[in-house]
Formats: C-alpha cells, structure tokens, sequence
C-alpha cells in the first residue's frame, strides 16, 4: 500500500458534481420515490444541470425505487445506461464506479446514482431477517444462507458483528471503551451538523457505559440508527463538470472487492470465514492505493463505513492507518479527531444510515470546504462502504 514516488495518479477522468439529500427522519410520512425524487432534483440543482440531461441511473441492488420509476417522475427523455451497483452498504462506491465506467466507456454524459429508503418507519433494516421474509432454499433469499444460521437464533447483523468484536477483543485485548471512542467521535461530529439525527444530543462515555446492551459486547450506541431519508449524486466527466454550478471533486480511483475464502451469501455467512478480523476492505485498499498513487498516510479525512462500532475499527486496520490489532488504541488514542479525521457528518451512528450515500455526500461536502466540520486544508477524502462479504471504496480528491 506504499505509493509509488512521483504525482498522483491522473485520476479516473470523472467528478462528482451535485450532492443532494433529503430530512433525515424516524418517519418520513413519504414513499422512498418521493424522497428519491427529491434528493436527485436537489443533485441536479446542486449541479446546475438540468433533469432532461441524466442519460444515466445507478442504484442500489436493495432500492424499491426502481431505475424506471426516477425516469418517469424525473421526466427524463432518453436515458442510455442504467445499473444497479450492489447490496446494502457495499453498493454506494461501487455505484460511483459504474458511473465512471458509463462515462468512460461513453454509454452516458450524466449519471445520477441515489439511494432511497424508510428504514425507520417502513422495512426495519435493522431488524431480524427471519422476522420479514421467508428463507427459501435455492430461492431469491435463499441465496443468504441465511437458513444455517436462523434456527439457532442467530438473526440480525448486530448479533454477527458482536461476535466478530468478540473475537478481536479475545485475540487482541480491545476493549468497550476504545469503540466508545469511535461512537463519541461520531457523535460530536453530528453536534455541528444540524442535518444529523443525533444533532443536539451530545453523549458522554458515561453515556456510552450506560446505555443497554444489545448483543454482548455491543451496546445501543454501538448500532447505526435507523433512518428515512435519502440521498443523491451527479457524477459527469472531470471536463464537463469544471463548467458545473460548484466545484467538482475528482473521483482519483475506486475498487470493489471480494476473493475466494469471503464465503457465498449476503452477511451471516461472513461468520464462517477463516479471519473473522479481516474484512474484504483489505483488499480494496491495496487496488485503491495502487490506483489513486496514494497511500493511508496521503488521506486527509475518511469517511469510513460505520454501521457498528467494531466495523470501523476493523477498517482502521485493513485500510493500512494501523497495524492489525491497534485499531482499539489508534481510536483511543484521539487520532480520529486529529490524525485521521473520520465521519465528519456524523456518520451513520450519529447523522443517519443511508447505507453510506450519506458518506459520499459528506466527502464531497468536506472537499468543497462545506462540511459542518471542516477539516483545515483537506484534500483527499477515502469513502469506504460496506464490510462482509464483499465491498467497495473509492478516494476523492480536490479537483486540480
């Protein structure tokens, strides 16, 4: 993961654009279109870009908004390209990535890639899966193999990253307190973000201590939140967007990954992996790096997957900041204040859970210089998305 010395790598050619999002909420009293619609004209507008010119939809494999039902409430006249980049959190990168493929490849100009979701007052993501829906062998779901792991009680993604916590605390010695450090930096990051859900509710590490537990060892505040909400992108050549409305970041590189030994199906089964304690996020991180010419010490502010305390602290050291194992005292040690910024939203502990289009939004926010919590002269931003058992991520970069 060490750069090759010389200038950063020329980049993928394309920007982002427009940002857009809606009200984070507990119940949106909407439909995830209506919030998608909105989020993508405040994109567009965002952009200067009028909706006649997206010739290009991205979503998320998850999205019950479909690439169609954008064309129709958007008016769009002649959209060219459309994909879906992927499940849950591992999509949002990933998603940018096949917009710049669409670009490259000139299959379209102008894409739009959203992500829209009740997940506090429709389907609960957080949730058990077994609670809402059926597990059919060699079905749609079936593909989860989910159904080795329900009937012993094992349900939720909270209980699977419990364990994995679990086990980087027996071979390591982390501890609550240093994912505390981790849901405490989240959440003064959202103090000054009146956007994010835990805006005005500042949390001690008394706070933390006190709260209930959920699955040992992970309390309340170690869990994402549950949101309604949704976000969007506009993602054009670097060329075009130079005559965008705001400044374009650049989109310096971007990498997915997964390899064999990660396991088949969505979640639960990353529970059967040889190294619980490392994620696919190492190997997007040595494509990333190698990419971008850059390396960990070369990224000003990460915005880093946070849908539980102990992912990010994996990230931490799969992403080359630390050595495996350190991740619990590099979180205690304040380095994500200081040394590596992280999650300057709020994140999804703190400002909401957009399945990490909420992480893309801020990067490019933090970049422009109109993040709630500047970081001073920042100029390469990592977004991470996801975990098990695949994921992406992608480095943005002030445009020069």
């Amino acid at each position: 993961m060490t750069p090759v010395p010389g200038e950063r790598a020329s980049g993928t050619g394309c920007s982002i654009v427009g940002v857009g999002t809606t009200e984070y909420s507990r119940a949106s009293g909407r439909t995830a279109l209506a919030l998608a619609t909105e989020a993508s004209l405040r994109a567009l507008d965002d952009a200067g870009i009028k909706a006649a010119e997206v010739d290009g939809i991205v979503r998320c494999t998850d999205d019950v908004v479909l690439h169609n039902d954008l064309i129709e409430t958007l008016a769009l006249p002649n959209v060219e390209f459309w994909a879906h980049g992927g499940l849950g959190g591992t999509a949002p990168s990933a998603m940018i990535g096949y917009a710049v493929n669409a670009i490259r490849s000139g299959s379209a100009k102008v894409v739009l890639a959203y992500r829209s979701l009740n997940g506090r007052s429709g389907r609960r993501v957080g949730a058990g899966y077994g609670s809402q829906q059926a597990v059919v062998a060699g079905g749609e779901e079936g593909g989860r193999y989910d159904e080795y792991f329900l009937p012993y009680g094992l349900t939720t993604a909270g209980q699977m990253y419990a364990l994995i916590a679990q086990r980087h605390m027996t071979e390591f010695g982390t501890t609550r307190e240093q994912l505390g450090h981790i849901a405490m930096t989240c959440r003064r990051n959202a103090q000054s973000n009146p956007a994010a859900q835990m805006y005005g509710r500042p949390m001690t590490m008394d706070d933390y201590f006190n709260a209930r537990m959920i699955s040992s060892p992970l309390g309340l505040f170690d869990y994402s939140l549950e949101t309604d909400g949704a976000c969007a992108v506009v993602v054009t050549s670097t060329e075009q967007g130079r005559d965008s409305k705001t400044a374009p970041i650049a989109i310096a590189a971007v990498a997915q990954g997964g390899s064999a030994g990660v396991q088949a199906g969505r979640t639960l089964s990353s529970l059967m992996r040889k190294d619980l304690l490392t994620f696919p996020s190492h190997l997007v991180a040595e494509n990333l790096y190698r990419r971008a010419n850059l390396g960990p010490s070369d990224i000003d502010v990460a915005q880093l997957y946070d849908c539980f305390t102990i992912t990010v602290l994996v990230q931490l050291e799969d992403y080359g900041f630390c050595v495996k194992g350190e991740g619990g005292p590099f979180a205690a040690s304040g380095a994500l204040d200081t040394t590596l910024p992280i999650n300057t939203s709020g994140g999804h502990l703190s400002e909401a859970y957009m399945h990490g289009m909420n992480h893309v939004v801020e990067g490019v926010r933090q970049l422009r210089g109109e993040s709630t919590r500047p970081v001073p002269g920042a100029e390469v931003c990592l977004v991470s998305s996801g975990a098990p058992p695949a994921t992406s991520a992608m480095i943005l970069t002030v445009d020069r």
